[in-house]
Formats: C-alpha cells, sequence, structure tokens
C-alpha cells in the first residue's frame, strides 16, 4: 500500500478531521521530551478502542510501525517515530469512565491527565498515589507506560502498584482485558507484565486503579545542609531509624541555585550545598513527634537549619521548586540529558559524590535531584550541542553516570523508562541469557516488531 492509499484508508477510519499528514502537522509529533527526532508518516487521534483496534487491523496487515503516545513528555526518546510509520495519539481518550469510592477504584481512559485525577478526587477525600514531576501534563497512559513514579512513591510506591486492571489493543487489532478490580487474579500477571512496557507491547485503551483516602494531615519540611554528602547521610539516618516519610528529596546547590532564579519564590537558600525536601502525611496524631525525630537525626548529619511549612501556601512554594527542577536546569542551556538510574539507598552519598567527580573530570555542568527515600537520582547533564567538544564530554560524562550506578549496585531507570536513549545501556545490566529471554516475550505479542520498533531491547549482535 502507498503512502497516499495509507491516509485514505486511516481518515475512513478515525475520521479525516482526526488524520494528521502534512509536514508541518507531523513535525509537531517527531519529538518528545529527550533529544532525538524522527518523522512520522501519519500522525491518528482516535477516540475510542474500536478505533485504535481497527487502527492496528491496518498498520498489522500492510506490515506499518506504530507509536503510541500521550502528552509527549517521556524523557527517554520513548514515543519518537524511530521507523516513521503511524503514530497513535491518546489525548482524545480522556474521560473518566468509572468511580467506585466504596472499593477505591477509578476506571479511566489513557488520555486523562494525572493532574486532572487528582483534582476530581480531592474533593472526594481521595487521592491517586503516583505523581510524577510532569503531573500537570503528562497523561496516566503514558505514566503506566513508563512505569512513572514520584516525589509519593517512597511511601506508597510506583505505578505498578497502583495499576489492578487494563484493557489493551493487541497489534493484530484485538481488544484483551488483564487483571480486574480485585487484588487478585487466576492465571499469568499479564497487566504487570504491561506496565512499563513503553508501548512494546499493545497500546492500553483504560485503566483501572487504585485510590486512597486523602491523609488527615501533612507536614512538610526544608532541611538545609552545607554539603550534599551530609544531606544524603541524613537520609540514610531516616530510613534507617524506621521514619518512612511520605516524600523525602534532595537537591544539590546547582539545581538549588537553577530553581530559584526560575521560580523566585520557592525558598530555597541559593549558598546551600544541598537540601532535603521531607514530608510526612498520615494520623495527626503522633506527626509532630515524628518531626521532631526527623530534625534531631537531620542535626546529627549536620543540617544546618530545619524549616517547616507553617501555611499551605508555603508548602505549595517549596514543591513547586522540586517540580521545577528539571525546566529550570533546561533553561541554563540548549542541550540537556536526564538520568533516574536507582542506587541503594546505603550508597547514596557516595553516588552523589561521584557523580560530581564526572562533571569536574569532563568540564561539564551537572545538577542533580533525587526521590532520595529509595536513592532515585536524576543527574541533569546540561550542554551546548552546537559545540561538538563539548557535546562529546557530555554523552561521556552520560555513561559513566550510567556506570558508576551499576557499579553501586543501581539499575538503569526508576521511572523514566528505557526508550532510545538508555537502550544501547541494557547490556550493561544484563547479560545476553536476559536479553533473549525479554524478547521472547516481546517476540510472543509483536512477532513482526511493528509496536514501538528500536525501544526498549538493545539490538540483537
Amino acid at each position: 500500500m502507498n503512502r497516499n492509499d495509507l491516509l485514505e484508508e486511516l481518515a475512513r477510519t478515525v475520521g479525516r478531521q482526526n488524520l494528521l499528514s502534512s509536514r508541518r502537522d507531523l513535525l509537531v509529533y517527531e519529538y518528545d521530551a529527550a533529544n532525538e527526532t524522527f518523522l512520522p508518516e501519519a500522525v491518528v487521534l482516535p477516540a475510542t478502542a474500536e478505533e485504535i483496534a481497527a487502527v492496528m487491523r491496518l498498520a498489522h496487515r500492510e506490515r506499518v510501525p506504530v507509536v503510541a503516545r500521550g502528552a509527549g513528555t517521556n524523557l527517554s526518546g520513548g514515543t519518537v517515530p524511530l521507523k516513521g510509520g503511524i503514530v497513535v495519539v491518546c489525548t482524545r481518550m480522556g474521560r473518566v469512565v468509572g468511580l467506585d469510592v466504596g472499593n477505591e477504584r477509578v476506571m479511566v481512559e489513557p488520555g486523562v491527565v494525572n493532574l486532572e485525577l487528582q483534582n476530581i478526587l480531592a474533593p472526594l477525600g481521595y487521592l491517586y498515589a503516583p505523581d510524577p514531576s510532569s503531573q500537570k501534563v503528562s497523561t496516566l497512559g503514558g505514566n503506566v507506560g513508563e512505569n512513572a513514579g514520584g516525589p509519593h512513591c517512597l511511601k506508597y510506591g510506583i505505578t505498578t502498584d497502583h495499576v489492578l486492571g487494563l484493557e489493551v489493543v493487541t497489534v493484530e487489532g484485538r481488544v484483551i482485558a488483564t487483571g480486574g478490580s480485585v487484588e487478585d487474579t487466576p492465571g499469568y500477571d499479564l497487566t504487570g507484565l504491561f506496565v512499563g512496557s513503553e508501548g512494546t507491547l499493545g497500546i492500553v485503551t483504560s485503566m483501572t486503579l487504585r485510590i486512597m483516602r486523602l491523609p488527615e494531615a501533612i507536614k512538610t519540611m526544608l532541611v538545609i545542609f552545607e554539603t550534599l554528602e551530609d544531606a544524603g547521610s541524613a537520609v540514610s539516618a531516616v530510613i534507617a531509624d524506621g521514619i518512612i516519610p511520605a516524600t523525602l528529596e534532595i537537591m544539590d546547590h546547582a539545581v538549588v541555585e537553577a530553581v530559584e532564579n526560575s521560580v523566585n519564590r520557592a525558598g530555597y537558600p541559593v549558598d546551600a550545598g544541598g537540601v532535603l525536601l521531607i514530608e510526612l502525611d498520615g494520623l495527626r496524631d503522633g506527626q509532630e513527634r515524628q518531626a521532631e525525630r526527623i530534625t534531631e537525626l537531620c542535626l546529627r548529619s549536620r543540617a544546618r537549619e530545619v524549616r517547616v511549612a507553617r501555611s499551605e501556601e508555603e508548602r505549595d512554594h517549596l514543591w513547586q521548586g522540586r517540580r521545577a527542577a528539571y525546566s529550570a536546569m533546561v533553561r541554563l542551556a540548549a542541550g540537556c540529558t536526564v538520568h533516574d538510574m536507582t542506587v541503594p539507598r546505603t550508597r547514596l552519598a557516595e553516588t552523589l559524590r561521584g557523580v560530581w567527580d564526572i562533571a569536574v573530570k569532563h568540564g561539564v555542568r551537572i545538577g542533580g535531584a533525587a526521590h532520595a527515600g529509595d536513592g532515585n537520582l536524576h543527574p541533569l547533564v546540561i550542554y551546548d550541542p552546537r559545540d561538538a567538544d563539548e557535546l562529546a564530554r557530555a554523552h561521556q560524562a552520560d555513561r559513566e553516570i550510567v556506570e558508576l550506578c551499576i557499579r553501586m549496585g543501581g539499575t538503569l531507570s526508576g521511572e523514566h523508562g528505557i526508550g532510545l536513549e538508555k537502550r544501547d545501556y541494557m547490556p550493561l545490566l544484563f547479560d545476553e541469557a536476559d536479553l533473549a529471554a525479554m524478547r521472547l516475550i516481546r517476540s510472543a505479542f509483536d512477532p513482526n516488531g511493528l509496536l514501538n520498533p528500536g525501544k526498549l531491547l538493545p539490538l540483537e549482535r
């Protein structure tokens, strides 16, 4: 089938107004929040699972690659159309299909924005726990595809811990259901397999998610340190004491300075070597004692100051700064890569120092932020992509950061996924037998490699 015939059939499937094919329109979908760009042949914006199934049947018959995407906020190149083909944009599928407060369940379509769901649940006294920093714009379909985390994953777990069931369109265009509304279902855990599969096994068209009650009380603290190592030591001390805060975030001097220059009202001290943003939530009784114990542990780790947010407005300002860390760093240069490796908490301070040594060694600027409670680091390497020498040094620093984290007993991704940018690092973590097993799973669902080709798994030697 030539391109014109393909476009005509796609137009009949989703409606001509929901098909994009001009170069100007296609350019909008050639990139995501990473650094690579690839132009698709067509973009469709379906409104139902049946329309997606019809698109997949056409693509399967004609052997056309397909990439599903939502808002495109992912940071690993996971939704760039590496092989061209059709981009299926799920943002029109933005309905909350069902809400069962009694059983603490909600069913949503993939185009629902994370924060929009939070705003729907909050007046009812509920929340959906996974809260990636991109929650203002990222869609729940993308959160499921990347197995997103967020600051509250320390206490409440990542996306996979809150997904109970899925509706999925397979590569052949069949609509299947996995899991359900109950805690456990018989058979293989296909829900767990699809969560985090980055669109390589099927296209998710609805999700049944676990929701929970809003906490009775919240206390937010900003702890200021002269050095990043002291901040890292405080993290280990708090967790070792048996306290599990709702969030435990760390930022280094470079990120603090960039955030304050960008946001202005966050209230971070620009002379700090590192800061911790700690939040407690739950029952009001006992929370003050926990806060006092955390203060004591941080002061033992040489904290300079402990501040407690005195109002909801102060809390919002502190979180506005943390969630703006990536965008604040990106403003400093034309190029930026962000990692999200996870290392054991006990080696967090050592790893942060190693990242700083890599920055000095290669003469590149690296800012550090992390979901410190579970060891999920986010080193941000910024550079000028027009400077070939600086670009080469940045890439070398990227690789050495990855190697450092693996040496520390860590893994490649805590929430951003592998996508394209970290695909070729997979052999550093998995041997060939491991990768072969993953390829067997992928080929069982997609034998012709049409779904998001070239992502997640490295090419076979």
